[in-house]
């Protein structure tokens, strides 16, 4: 089909679990519970390893260990604060696994599909950037290919000498591959706040999502079950912690994602910047 398109935006910069991928993005979380089992018999909750979701996983894991709540247990069990060598045995366990358990998340959320092929049909380039490693994104694109997913460019956290999130180089790094010629003209979509602060620094528009991933921390069954005062809360808790990095816009979905770009449309005509 010929694209047609009068749209000032340029790109959309997509994460991954959370965001078109791995609805309540539990691939990493329930790794990383298992990952300080295996590497050192020490227990943390799912919510303690949700809360800085969005960084390198190696950064993860350390941001994990700094939690008061944690690094009191294992000040309790170890005798001393968790130390650059306890985050890579841990790191050293999280690969394998995640690599192992990656493909089993990477069905994508609902709509994602639909919303990301019109995107394209308008002439709009699609990035993505993860906090994912390459050697886990290796694992998971051509599983998502096979669902549809197929972005024109995927940035792994480590593929940069200067690190991820939340600094701007992986969504400056697709600005370059994508031959963006206008930051302002692009969008980053994020299910965690680093993932929005990286957007920000990049100077581009920026888009939460509250219920399909991290913050909520829903799978998808319990979504669709859930009744207005379960997704209410979900959405409030998931807002709360979003909104300290003020993203542009809220929704719950990617699903609710072209009335956004409608808006920004219509706001980069008017002359307006993110």
């Amino acid at each position: 089909m010929t694209q047609t398109t009068t749209t000032p935006i340029q790109a959309v910069i997509f994460d991954w679990a959370g965001t078109i991928v791995d609805f309540g993005s539990f691939a990493p979380t329930s790794i990383f519970v298992e990952a300080f089992k295996q590497g050192f018999d020490f227990g943390i909750t799912l919510d303690e390893a949700r809360e800085p979701m969005g960084l390198g996983k190696w950064d993860h894991i350390q941001a994990v260990g700094r939690l008061p709540s944690v690094d009191a247990r294992w000040n309790s069990q170890f005798g001393r604060s968790m130390t650059s060598e306890d985050i890579d045995t841990i790191y050293a366990a999280f690969m394998p696994l995640q690599k192992a358990k990656v493909a089993d998340h990477a069905e994508p959320i609902l709509n994602a599909i639909e919303v990301v092929n019109d995107l394209k049909q308008q002439g709009i380039k699609i990035g993505s950037c993860s906090g994912y490693p390459r050697e886990v994104m290796d694992v998971l694109i051509p599983v998502a290919a096979d669902y549809g997913y197929r972005p024109d460019c995927v940035v792994a956290t480590d593929d940069l000498p200067q690190g991820g999130r939340p600094a701007p180089y992986m969504a400056l790094k697709n600005v370059i591959d994508l031959a963006v010629t206008d930051v302002n003209a692009c969008i980053k979509v994020d299910d965690a706040a680093p993932g929005i602060d990286e957007g920000h620094n990049a100077g581009m528009w920026t888009v939460g999502l509250l219920l399909s991933g991290n913050e909520a921390g829903l799978t998808f069954e319990q979504y669709q079950a859930a009744d207005k005062a379960t997704l209410d809360a979900a959405r409030e808790k998931a807002r709360a912690k979003l909104s300290k990095s003020t993203p542009h816009y809220l929704i719950d979905t990617i699903a609710d994602l072209p009335q956004v770009l409608k808006d920004i449309e219509k706001r980069l005509l008017a002359g307006e910047r993110p």
